[in-house]
């Protein structure tokens, strides 16, 4: 099954595979332009990281991905890979209905191909998360 949009990326979901929950199997990036999106964690406008909860952090880490992709151009559509660095994936797993919720409020339902990726530490020693990605503009 596919789920196609006007623009620059065509969600794939095969019926053989389970059905995805947040994310899409595969993703076909057709633009002109590919914007590749640093790592974003919970840091504010001061460089200080704000939340104490995997959940928060997240939420303020994709809007910081999604500020950078705003200001190239791009809209949370237009995400074709993400991925999501955790210092504690069990806390991930727990708060996962919560994460959805954020990422429905923030990015919508255009879900991008993802991957969470378990980590000792990231830069910043105070950050749970970290989001990275690109972006297939038309």
């Amino acid at each position: 099954m596919t789920d196609e949009r006007a623009g620059a990326v065509e969600r794939v979901n095969p019926a053989e595979l389970s059905p995805p929950t947040g994310f899409s199997h595969a993703v076909v990036a057709t633009g002109s332009r590919v914007v590749f999106l640093a790592g974003q964690t919970a840091l504010d406008a001061d460089g200080k990281i704000t939340g104490g909860t995997t959940a928060e952090q997240f939420e303020r880490a994709l809007g910081n991905l999604l500020t950078a992709l705003r200001a190239a151009g791009g809209t949370p559509a237009d995400l074709a890979r993400v991925t999501v660095y955790t210092t504690d994936v069990a806390a991930y797993r727990a708060q996962a209905r919560e994460l959805g919720r954020v990422w429905r409020a923030v990015a919508g339902r255009d879900y991008p191909a993802m991957a969470v990726v378990g980590v000792v530490r990231l830069w910043d020693e105070q950050a749970l998360v970290e989001l990275d990605g690109f972006a297939v503009l038309p």
